[in-house]
């Protein structure tokens, strides 16, 4: 009988306030300030269990934009030790506020989030997600821009 693998799915959320980009963090009574964790479901992916996560814990409907990072190890899952893989991922919030199962939760500029999470690897994974997110964004420019030139040299000719 094969492993069975325990999958974690860490959502890094942000969202647009005004011009200011936000990130979610969420801190369990007892713990520290983190990036929200969910795992999967039997027969459920990892990407499902992040966005089932952010709806029902964090009241919000949100669109996974790319995988961030990744690791694994062994972890203890009741009284059993098991292969884990734990898969970081950038999601866009889309709408939705009302936070239902977090102790605490917040919305932070991307300096204080890296100040606040406990964990190396949660502030590594906001940096890589912040610098993914810049790509995708000066990516969506530049077509942008190509689809105004091309909209632009038809209307002209």
């Amino acid at each position: 009988m094969p492993d069975q693998i325990h999958l974690v799915a860490v959502p890094a959320v942000y969202k647009k306030d005004k011009k200011n980009l936000l990130w979610f963090l969420v801190k369990e009574e007892g713990g520290e300030w983190e990036l929200p964790r969910s795992a999967a479901r039997t027969g459920e992916s990892s990407v499902r269990a992040g966005i089932r996560a952010m709806g029902e814990q964090g009241g919000m409907r949100v669109k996974v934009l790319e995988e961030v990072g990744r690791y694994g190890g062994a972890a203890k899952v009741g009284n059993k030790v098991m292969t884990q893989r734990v898969i970081y991922y950038l999601i866009a919030h889309k709408e939705g506020d009302e936070v239902l199962e977090y102790d605490e939760s917040e919305w932070v500029e991307h300096s204080l989030a890296l100040r606040r999470v406990a964990s190396k690897r949660d502030r590594e994974m906001l940096k890589s997600a912040r610098v993914l997110l810049n790509e995708i964004r000066a990516k969506r420019k530049k077509e942008k821009e190509a689809q105004r030139k091309r909209e632009e040299a038809a209307a002209a000719s």
